[in-house]
């Protein structure tokens, strides 16, 4: 284990973090081992992400509403009501109260009288991912709580049966749903960035200053393809071992990984999308921000500066997802609305 810096022996490192050890009788320490733990956790850290990639999503997809004037009819509840899923539902009521009383948002007919897919069918998407992730939190509470050792000894009657519970196709398959989850995600951002430094589509200057925004595009575009190659599911592979004795394979521990990569690159371009959004806000010439994103906008604009020169742009970048990865961002916008944002 890693102990300040030092890759030490197990035990050296528990003991010197102050840690006690348990001794362990027979059976016990391949109990503790013998299952999905491996999957279960590295997967749970990824759950754990993807719910604030959920709230992020919202809050980045809210600033754009406001960089593109976006129609706020479509997150009318009555819309919603009648298709009620439960993250479609929530997605919309976060959607309101983060554009509660921007004057950049608009109505249906006085701008347009509908958005592109991205902005209009945010509730529908976003709201689908959040329905994935609350699926897959429920499979991970289940099994952080349930017995996966072989062979279980029940001690009722002392018998000892050699099952199947260490199996991880629960899981594997779960976290495979949470790598397509998150991956939809980044997909829908990027969209909105794209709409934002195409002229064509926003009609702000191209690339929202000189060629600024166009490598972030890029850039977004190209996390989404590798999302792509990441989301496509481990759990249809098996590989036979011991041999033959273990002949399916849940190859769970994979899709943990992958999902917790897959997140990482979710949390780039939503990134991304906040420093966009806030630069289209600013050549749009801002009206007034609603009370959730005056307040990202405000934590944004902290260090990121409008980009009206080229400049390398990674540590904008790195700021933004700093604020994402840290939960500063999330605790500033739920501060300023007096209400957790819904996942």
């Amino acid at each position: 284990a890693w102990y300040k810096g030092e890759l030490l022996p197990g035990a050296e490192a528990m003991e010197r973090a102050g840690i006690p050890v348990i001794e362990l009788s027979a059976k016990e320490g391949l109990a503790l081992n013998n299952g999905t733990q491996a999957m279960t956790s590295v997967g749970a850290h990824a759950l754990h992400d993807a719910i604030t990639l959920l709230k992020t999503a919202d809050i980045a997809a809210a600033l754009s509403f406001e960089a593109q004037n976006g129609v706020v009819d479509a997150l009318d509840a009555r819309v919603h009501q009648v298709r009620p899923h439960a993250g479609q539902m929530a997605t919309a009521r976060n959607l309101l109260k983060l554009l509660e009383g921007s004057k950049n948002a608009s109505r249906q007919g006085e701008i347009r009288v509908q958005d592109a897919y991205s902005l209009r069918c945010c509730p529908q998407i976003h709201g689908a991912s959040k329905d994935a992730v609350n699926y897959v939190g429920g499979r991970v509470d289940i099994e952080i709580n349930a017995v996966t050792d072989n062979p279980l000894i029940f001690r009722e009657d002392r018998s000892g049966i050699s099952g199947g519970n260490f199996h991880g196709q629960p899981m594997a398959l779960s976290f495979d749903f949470l790598k397509i989850a998150e991956s939809e995600l980044a997909d829908v951002s990027e969209r909105r960035i794209e709409r934002l430094v195409n002229p064509a589509y926003s009609g702000l200057p191209a690339f929202l200053t000189p060629s600024g925004f166009m490598i972030v595009q890029y850039s977004a575009a190209a996390l989404v393809s590798e999302n792509k190659v990441l989301a496509h599911p481990a759990s249809v592979d098996s590989i036979p071992s011991s041999a033959g004795q273990e002949d399916h394979v849940s190859m769970g521990t994979i899709a943990a990984r992958q999902a917790g990569e897959i997140g990482r690159n979710v949390r780039r371009v939503l990134a991304m999308e906040l420093m966009v959004a806030c630069q289209g806000i600013d050549m749009r010439g801002n009206k007034g921000l609603g009370k959730g994103t005056q307040a990202a906008y405000d934590l944004v604009r902290k260090c990121v500066a409008r980009l009206d020169e080229d400049r390398e742009l990674y540590e904008d970048i790195n700021y933004c997802e700093k604020i994402i990865e840290d939960g500063s961002l999330i605790r500033a916008v739920e501060e300023a609305l007096g209400a957790e944002i819904e996942y």
